[in-house]
Protein backbone atom coordinates (compact mmCIF):
# COMPACT_ATOMS: atom_id res chain seq x y z
CA UNK A 1 0.00 0.00 0.00
CA UNK A 2 1.21 3.56 -0.56
CA UNK A 3 1.55 6.17 1.97
CA UNK A 4 1.63 10.01 1.24
CA UNK A 5 4.44 11.74 3.38
CA UNK A 6 5.33 15.62 3.65
CA UNK A 7 8.95 16.93 2.87
CA UNK A 8 10.50 20.09 2.88
CA UNK A 9 12.13 21.26 -0.73
CA UNK A 10 13.38 25.13 -0.95
CA UNK A 11 11.11 25.85 1.52
CA UNK A 12 8.08 24.20 -0.67
CA UNK A 13 6.12 21.39 0.95
CA UNK A 14 6.00 18.53 -1.44
CA UNK A 15 4.09 15.16 -1.46
CA UNK A 16 6.44 12.55 -2.73
CA UNK A 17 4.41 8.45 -3.07
CA UNK A 18 6.77 6.94 -0.36
CA UNK A 19 6.72 3.96 -1.67
CA UNK A 20 8.12 5.06 -5.38
CA UNK A 21 10.17 7.83 -4.34
CA UNK A 22 9.18 9.82 -7.18
CA UNK A 23 6.26 12.85 -7.12
CA UNK A 24 2.49 12.26 -7.75
CA UNK A 25 1.54 11.71 -11.08
CA UNK A 26 -2.08 12.81 -12.28
CA UNK A 27 -3.84 11.15 -15.55
CA UNK A 28 -6.01 14.20 -16.69
CA UNK A 29 -8.39 13.57 -19.86
CA UNK A 30 -10.19 16.24 -21.41
CA UNK A 31 -12.01 15.65 -25.56
CA UNK A 32 -13.32 19.23 -26.03
CA UNK A 33 -12.87 22.62 -26.38
CA UNK A 34 -13.93 23.38 -23.43
CA UNK A 35 -13.08 20.41 -21.35
CA UNK A 36 -9.22 21.68 -21.94
CA UNK A 37 -10.25 25.30 -21.15
CA UNK A 38 -11.50 24.13 -17.63
CA UNK A 39 -8.57 21.48 -17.11
CA UNK A 40 -5.40 23.80 -17.66
CA UNK A 41 -7.42 26.49 -15.06
CA UNK A 42 -7.75 23.01 -12.40
CA UNK A 43 -3.88 21.92 -13.30
CA UNK A 44 -2.87 25.10 -12.58
CA UNK A 45 -4.15 25.38 -9.35
CA UNK A 46 -3.17 22.16 -8.17
CA UNK A 47 0.57 22.66 -9.03
CA UNK A 48 -0.45 26.18 -6.61
CA UNK A 49 -1.08 24.07 -4.12
CA UNK A 50 1.74 21.33 -5.12
CA UNK A 51 4.34 22.45 -7.39
CA UNK A 52 5.43 18.35 -7.71
CA UNK A 53 2.73 16.83 -9.28
CA UNK A 54 3.09 15.49 -12.52
CA UNK A 55 0.18 15.73 -15.19
CA UNK A 56 -0.23 13.91 -18.60
CA UNK A 57 -2.94 12.87 -20.57
CA UNK A 58 -4.75 13.70 -23.42
CA UNK A 59 -6.48 17.70 -23.65
CA UNK A 60 -5.58 20.77 -26.29
CA UNK A 61 -3.00 23.36 -26.57
CA UNK A 62 -4.28 25.11 -23.53
CA UNK A 63 -3.40 21.98 -21.09
CA UNK A 64 -0.31 21.35 -23.00
CA UNK A 65 0.70 24.90 -22.01
CA UNK A 66 -0.45 23.88 -18.32
CA UNK A 67 2.16 21.53 -18.44
CA UNK A 68 0.20 18.20 -19.39
CA UNK A 69 2.21 15.91 -21.47
CA UNK A 70 0.18 14.33 -23.91
CA UNK A 71 -0.49 10.65 -24.98
CA UNK A 72 -2.87 11.95 -27.56
CA UNK A 73 -4.51 15.31 -28.22
CA UNK A 74 -8.06 16.06 -27.94
CA UNK A 75 -8.63 16.20 -31.17
CA UNK A 76 -8.01 13.37 -32.20
CA UNK A 77 -10.76 11.73 -30.12
CA UNK A 78 -13.15 14.65 -30.40
CA UNK A 79 -16.87 13.58 -32.61
CA UNK A 80 -20.06 14.96 -32.73
CA UNK A 81 -22.76 11.81 -33.00
CA UNK A 82 -22.77 8.45 -33.19
CA UNK A 83 -22.21 8.04 -37.45
CA UNK A 84 -18.93 10.36 -36.41
CA UNK A 85 -17.65 7.81 -33.90
CA UNK A 86 -17.81 5.12 -35.65
CA UNK A 87 -15.81 6.78 -38.19
CA UNK A 88 -12.96 6.79 -35.31
CA UNK A 89 -12.99 3.44 -34.16
CA UNK A 90 -9.36 2.29 -34.96
CA UNK A 91 -8.10 5.62 -33.39
CA UNK A 92 -9.99 5.24 -30.18
CA UNK A 93 -8.40 1.48 -30.12
CA UNK A 94 -5.48 2.90 -30.74
CA UNK A 95 -5.39 5.31 -27.99
CA UNK A 96 -7.30 3.11 -25.63
CA UNK A 97 -4.33 0.91 -25.74
CA UNK A 98 -1.76 3.70 -24.84
CA UNK A 99 -4.03 4.45 -21.81
CA UNK A 100 -3.51 1.38 -20.28
CA UNK A 101 0.17 1.05 -21.04
CA UNK A 102 0.58 4.33 -19.18
CA UNK A 103 -1.40 3.40 -16.43
CA UNK A 104 0.85 0.26 -16.06
CA UNK A 105 3.85 1.88 -16.66
CA UNK A 106 3.53 5.04 -14.53
CA UNK A 107 1.19 4.18 -12.03
CA UNK A 108 -0.81 7.42 -11.75
CA UNK A 109 -1.96 8.46 -7.91
CA UNK A 110 -5.17 9.76 -9.83
CA UNK A 111 -7.13 10.25 -12.41
CA UNK A 112 -8.89 13.04 -13.57
CA UNK A 113 -12.43 13.35 -15.61
CA UNK A 114 -13.79 15.96 -17.54
CA UNK A 115 -16.71 15.82 -18.96
CA UNK A 116 -16.53 13.60 -22.28
CA UNK A 117 -18.58 10.73 -20.69
CA UNK A 118 -18.23 8.01 -23.82
CA UNK A 119 -14.57 8.30 -23.61
CA UNK A 120 -14.11 9.03 -20.72
CA UNK A 121 -16.01 6.51 -18.55
CA UNK A 122 -16.32 3.98 -21.09
CA UNK A 123 -12.21 3.78 -21.53
CA UNK A 124 -10.32 5.73 -19.20
CA UNK A 125 -12.67 5.12 -16.00
CA UNK A 126 -12.21 1.14 -16.71
CA UNK A 127 -9.55 0.84 -16.96
CA UNK A 128 -8.66 3.29 -13.74
CA UNK A 129 -10.73 1.51 -11.96
CA UNK A 130 -9.56 -2.54 -12.74
CA UNK A 131 -6.10 -0.88 -11.54
CA UNK A 132 -7.35 0.55 -8.35
CA UNK A 133 -6.08 4.06 -9.39
CA UNK A 134 -8.88 6.74 -7.57
CA UNK A 135 -10.97 8.34 -10.15
CA UNK A 136 -12.32 12.38 -9.77
CA UNK A 137 -14.44 13.77 -12.18
CA UNK A 138 -14.80 17.64 -12.86
CA UNK A 139 -17.41 18.92 -14.58
CA UNK A 140 -20.26 16.88 -14.28
CA UNK A 141 -21.42 14.79 -18.05
CA UNK A 142 -25.22 16.11 -19.09
CA UNK A 143 -27.14 13.15 -18.13
CA UNK A 144 -29.67 15.15 -16.75
CA UNK A 145 -30.44 15.66 -20.10
CA UNK A 146 -29.92 12.48 -21.80
CA UNK A 147 -29.02 8.76 -21.00
CA UNK A 148 -29.76 9.73 -17.07
CA UNK A 149 -29.36 6.05 -16.39
CA UNK A 150 -25.25 6.65 -16.82
CA UNK A 151 -25.78 8.08 -13.42
CA UNK A 152 -25.19 4.21 -12.26
CA UNK A 153 -22.14 4.26 -14.08
CA UNK A 154 -20.20 7.02 -12.44
CA UNK A 155 -21.81 5.72 -9.24
CA UNK A 156 -19.40 2.39 -9.69
CA UNK A 157 -16.67 3.77 -10.90
CA UNK A 158 -16.06 7.19 -9.89
CA UNK A 159 -15.03 7.99 -6.28
CA UNK A 160 -15.28 11.75 -6.56
CA UNK A 161 -17.33 14.31 -8.27
CA UNK A 162 -17.76 17.99 -8.25
CA UNK A 163 -20.45 19.74 -10.10
CA UNK A 164 -20.21 23.08 -11.97
CA UNK A 165 -24.05 23.64 -11.86
CA UNK A 166 -26.18 24.38 -8.74
CA UNK A 167 -29.26 21.99 -9.62
CA UNK A 168 -26.41 19.20 -10.14
CA UNK A 169 -26.33 18.65 -6.92
CA UNK A 170 -30.10 17.77 -6.01
CA UNK A 171 -29.93 15.61 -9.13
CA UNK A 172 -27.46 13.47 -8.33
CA UNK A 173 -28.63 13.17 -4.25
CA UNK A 174 -32.24 12.28 -5.98
CA UNK A 175 -30.02 9.06 -7.34
CA UNK A 176 -28.07 8.43 -4.12
CA UNK A 177 -24.63 9.84 -5.14
CA UNK A 178 -22.91 13.26 -2.95
CA UNK A 179 -21.15 15.47 -5.50
CA UNK A 180 -18.98 18.51 -4.37
CA UNK A 181 -20.51 21.75 -6.19
CA UNK A 182 -17.76 24.20 -6.80
CA UNK A 183 -19.37 27.03 -8.78
CA UNK A 184 -19.11 27.36 -12.22
CA UNK A 185 -15.16 27.64 -13.37
CA UNK A 186 -15.98 30.54 -16.18
CA UNK A 187 -16.75 32.86 -13.47
CA UNK A 188 -13.62 33.70 -13.18
CA UNK A 189 -12.55 34.04 -16.31
CA UNK A 190 -15.41 35.15 -18.78
CA UNK A 191 -14.44 39.06 -19.14
CA UNK A 192 -12.66 41.81 -21.14
CA UNK A 193 -10.94 44.79 -20.61
CA UNK A 194 -12.57 46.54 -23.21
CA UNK A 195 -15.47 48.61 -23.86
CA UNK A 196 -17.47 47.07 -27.25
CA UNK A 197 -16.02 50.76 -28.75
CA UNK A 198 -13.02 49.49 -27.72
CA UNK A 199 -12.85 46.18 -28.78
CA UNK A 200 -14.03 47.08 -31.96
CA UNK A 201 -10.92 48.98 -33.01
CA UNK A 202 -8.76 45.98 -31.76
CA UNK A 203 -10.18 44.09 -34.35
CA UNK A 204 -10.27 46.93 -36.89
CA UNK A 205 -13.93 46.73 -37.07
CA UNK A 206 -16.30 50.20 -37.28
CA UNK A 207 -17.14 51.16 -33.65
CA UNK A 208 -20.78 52.43 -35.19
CA UNK A 209 -22.37 49.41 -37.40
CA UNK A 210 -23.93 46.93 -36.58
CA UNK A 211 -21.49 43.59 -35.75
CA UNK A 212 -22.92 39.78 -35.15
CA UNK A 213 -20.90 37.51 -33.75
CA UNK A 214 -20.05 33.91 -35.57
CA UNK A 215 -19.22 31.34 -33.14
CA UNK A 216 -19.54 28.15 -35.32
CA UNK A 217 -17.80 25.26 -32.70
CA UNK A 218 -14.88 24.31 -31.81
CA UNK A 219 -15.04 20.31 -34.42
CA UNK A 220 -15.23 20.16 -37.73
CA UNK A 221 -18.33 18.77 -38.07
CA UNK A 222 -20.08 21.06 -36.34
CA UNK A 223 -18.23 23.80 -38.88
CA UNK A 224 -19.34 22.01 -42.01
CA UNK A 225 -22.80 21.62 -40.87
CA UNK A 226 -23.30 25.12 -39.24
CA UNK A 227 -21.22 27.81 -40.37
CA UNK A 228 -22.60 27.55 -43.99
CA UNK A 229 -25.85 28.13 -42.47
CA UNK A 230 -24.62 30.78 -40.84
CA UNK A 231 -23.15 32.44 -43.41
CA UNK A 232 -26.66 32.05 -45.58
CA UNK A 233 -28.07 34.16 -42.79
CA UNK A 234 -25.51 36.42 -42.81
CA UNK A 235 -26.41 37.33 -46.65
CA UNK A 236 -29.99 37.58 -45.54
CA UNK A 237 -29.32 39.78 -42.47
CA UNK A 238 -26.86 42.13 -44.66
CA UNK A 239 -29.75 42.79 -47.01
CA UNK A 240 -31.74 44.25 -43.79
CA UNK A 241 -28.72 45.98 -42.22
CA UNK A 242 -26.82 46.87 -45.18
CA UNK A 243 -24.28 47.85 -42.60
CA UNK A 244 -23.74 45.06 -40.16
CA UNK A 245 -20.11 43.57 -39.78
CA UNK A 246 -19.43 39.79 -38.95
CA UNK A 247 -16.67 38.69 -36.75
CA UNK A 248 -15.65 34.84 -35.76
CA UNK A 249 -13.37 33.81 -33.24
CA UNK A 250 -11.51 30.63 -34.51
CA UNK A 251 -11.19 28.03 -31.74
CA UNK A 252 -7.32 26.73 -31.64
CA UNK A 253 -9.07 22.93 -32.44
CA UNK A 254 -10.19 23.86 -35.69
CA UNK A 255 -8.25 24.11 -39.60
CA UNK A 256 -8.43 27.67 -40.29
CA UNK A 257 -8.59 26.70 -44.11
CA UNK A 258 -11.87 24.89 -43.57
CA UNK A 259 -13.64 27.89 -41.92
CA UNK A 260 -11.96 30.77 -44.73
CA UNK A 261 -13.32 28.25 -47.61
CA UNK A 262 -17.18 28.31 -45.94
CA UNK A 263 -16.65 32.18 -45.39
CA UNK A 264 -15.21 32.80 -49.10
CA UNK A 265 -18.13 31.11 -51.02
CA UNK A 266 -20.75 33.43 -49.15
CA UNK A 267 -19.13 36.37 -50.60
CA UNK A 268 -19.14 38.63 -47.43
CA UNK A 269 -16.10 39.42 -45.82
CA UNK A 270 -15.92 38.02 -42.06
CA UNK A 271 -13.07 39.01 -39.70
CA UNK A 272 -11.44 35.84 -38.34
CA UNK A 273 -9.75 36.53 -35.03
CA UNK A 274 -7.50 33.40 -33.66
CA UNK A 275 -9.00 32.45 -29.65
CA UNK A 276 -9.85 35.82 -27.63
CA UNK A 277 -13.02 34.67 -27.64
CA UNK A 278 -13.91 36.88 -24.75
CA UNK A 279 -13.04 40.27 -26.80
CA UNK A 280 -14.62 39.09 -29.91
CA UNK A 281 -18.03 38.88 -27.87
CA UNK A 282 -17.35 42.37 -26.34
CA UNK A 283 -17.38 43.90 -30.23
CA UNK A 284 -20.87 42.01 -30.89
CA UNK A 285 -24.79 43.20 -31.07
CA UNK A 286 -25.83 39.90 -31.10
CA UNK A 287 -24.26 36.50 -31.52
CA UNK A 288 -25.37 33.51 -33.87
CA UNK A 289 -24.19 30.64 -31.74
CA UNK A 290 -23.90 26.81 -31.47
CA UNK A 291 -25.30 24.74 -28.56
CA UNK A 292 -22.53 24.14 -25.87
CA UNK A 293 -20.30 25.94 -23.37
CA UNK A 294 -19.95 29.26 -26.14
CA UNK A 295 -23.70 29.67 -25.08
CA UNK A 296 -22.82 30.23 -21.71
CA UNK A 297 -19.84 32.60 -22.60
CA UNK A 298 -21.64 34.67 -24.38
CA UNK A 299 -24.63 34.60 -21.73
CA UNK A 300 -21.89 35.66 -19.38
CA UNK A 301 -20.57 38.84 -21.65
CA UNK A 302 -24.37 40.41 -21.80
CA UNK A 303 -24.77 39.10 -25.43
CA UNK A 304 -28.47 38.12 -26.78
CA UNK A 305 -27.95 35.26 -29.11
CA UNK A 306 -29.27 32.37 -31.04
CA UNK A 307 -28.79 28.78 -30.08
CA UNK A 308 -28.17 26.74 -33.24
CA UNK A 309 -27.20 23.10 -33.29
CA UNK A 310 -27.13 20.30 -36.06
CA UNK A 311 -26.60 16.92 -36.24
CA UNK A 312 -26.25 13.98 -38.80
CA UNK A 313 -30.17 12.10 -39.75
CA UNK A 314 -29.76 8.69 -37.81
CA UNK A 315 -27.69 10.69 -34.54
CA UNK A 316 -30.71 12.92 -34.52
CA UNK A 317 -32.86 9.90 -35.08
CA UNK A 318 -31.41 7.96 -32.03
CA UNK A 319 -31.23 11.34 -29.58
CA UNK A 320 -34.79 11.47 -30.63
CA UNK A 321 -35.12 7.94 -28.47
CA UNK A 322 -32.84 8.79 -25.62
CA UNK A 323 -32.81 12.97 -25.09
CA UNK A 324 -35.60 14.48 -23.01
CA UNK A 325 -37.36 17.04 -24.44
CA UNK A 326 -36.25 20.54 -23.03
CA UNK A 327 -33.70 22.89 -24.03
CA UNK A 328 -30.85 22.66 -25.04
CA UNK A 329 -28.91 25.63 -24.92
CA UNK A 330 -26.97 25.57 -21.24
CA UNK A 331 -27.68 29.69 -20.65
CA UNK A 332 -31.16 28.52 -21.13
CA UNK A 333 -31.12 25.51 -18.86
CA UNK A 334 -29.56 27.61 -16.14
CA UNK A 335 -32.76 30.38 -16.96
CA UNK A 336 -34.82 27.66 -16.55
CA UNK A 337 -36.76 29.02 -19.85
CA UNK A 338 -35.60 30.05 -23.40
CA UNK A 339 -33.74 33.96 -22.67
CA UNK A 340 -32.42 32.54 -26.16
CA UNK A 341 -33.91 31.31 -29.15
CA UNK A 342 -33.16 27.75 -29.85
CA UNK A 343 -33.00 26.56 -33.67
CA UNK A 344 -32.37 23.01 -34.22
CA UNK A 345 -31.49 20.15 -36.93
CA UNK A 346 -33.54 21.46 -39.76
CA UNK A 347 -34.74 24.55 -38.09
CA UNK A 348 -31.00 25.65 -37.97
CA UNK A 349 -31.45 26.85 -42.03
CA UNK A 350 -29.89 30.20 -42.95
CA UNK A 351 -33.29 32.02 -43.21
CA UNK A 352 -34.79 31.25 -39.76
CA UNK A 353 -31.20 32.21 -38.13
CA UNK A 354 -31.87 35.36 -39.97
CA UNK A 355 -35.40 36.19 -38.79
CA UNK A 356 -34.64 35.41 -35.40
CA UNK A 357 -31.49 37.58 -35.43
CA UNK A 358 -33.20 40.23 -36.95
CA UNK A 359 -36.15 40.11 -34.45
CA UNK A 360 -33.47 40.92 -31.70
CA UNK A 361 -31.73 43.52 -33.80
CA UNK A 362 -34.51 45.32 -35.04
CA UNK A 363 -36.59 45.66 -31.72
CA UNK A 364 -34.58 47.46 -29.21
CA UNK A 365 -36.59 46.54 -26.22
CA UNK A 366 -36.61 42.66 -27.04
CA UNK A 367 -32.90 43.23 -27.29
CA UNK A 368 -32.65 44.53 -23.84
CA UNK A 369 -35.07 42.31 -22.11
CA UNK A 370 -32.66 39.57 -22.84
CA UNK A 371 -30.06 41.14 -21.88
CA UNK A 372 -31.18 42.22 -18.58
CA UNK A 373 -32.06 38.19 -18.19
CA UNK A 374 -28.75 36.99 -18.92
CA UNK A 375 -27.13 39.50 -16.32
CA UNK A 376 -29.27 37.41 -13.96
CA UNK A 377 -27.66 34.04 -14.79
CA UNK A 378 -24.34 35.14 -13.32
CA UNK A 379 -25.49 35.40 -10.00
CA UNK A 380 -27.09 31.64 -10.00
CA UNK A 381 -23.40 30.30 -10.87
CA UNK A 382 -21.74 30.80 -7.75
CA UNK A 383 -18.75 33.04 -6.51
CA UNK A 384 -15.08 32.86 -8.34
CA UNK A 385 -12.57 30.38 -7.35
CA UNK A 386 -14.45 26.98 -8.95
CA UNK A 387 -10.74 25.86 -10.32
CA UNK A 388 -9.35 26.31 -7.06
CA UNK A 389 -12.02 24.62 -4.84
CA UNK A 390 -12.01 21.17 -7.45
CA UNK A 391 -8.35 21.47 -7.13
CA UNK A 392 -8.28 21.26 -3.32
CA UNK A 393 -9.99 18.48 -3.76
CA UNK A 394 -8.19 16.86 -6.18
CA UNK A 395 -4.86 17.24 -4.12
CA UNK A 396 -6.92 15.91 -0.88
CA UNK A 397 -7.42 12.46 -2.88
CA UNK A 398 -3.89 11.86 -3.74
Amino acid sequence: MRSIMSVEKNSIKVNVDAASGHPPKVMIVAGEASGDLHGSFLVREMLAINPSLHFYGIGGNKMKEAGVKFLAFAADIAVVGITEAFSKIGTFIKINAKIRKSMDQLKPNLVILIDFPDFNLNIVARAAKKRGVKIFYYISPQVWAWREGRVGQIKRLVDRMAVILPFEVDFYAKHGFAVDYVGHPLRDTVKTEFTQSQARLQFGLSEKQTTVGLLPGSRTAEITRLLPEMMKAAQIISKKIPDAQYILPLADTLPEKTVTAIIAASGLSVKIVSGRTYDVLACCDLAIVTSGTATLETGLMGVPMIIIYKLSLFSELIGRLIIKPQLIGLVNIIAGKAVAPELLQRDANGPRIAAETLAILLNPEKKQEIITELQSIRAKLGEPGAARRAAQIACDMI
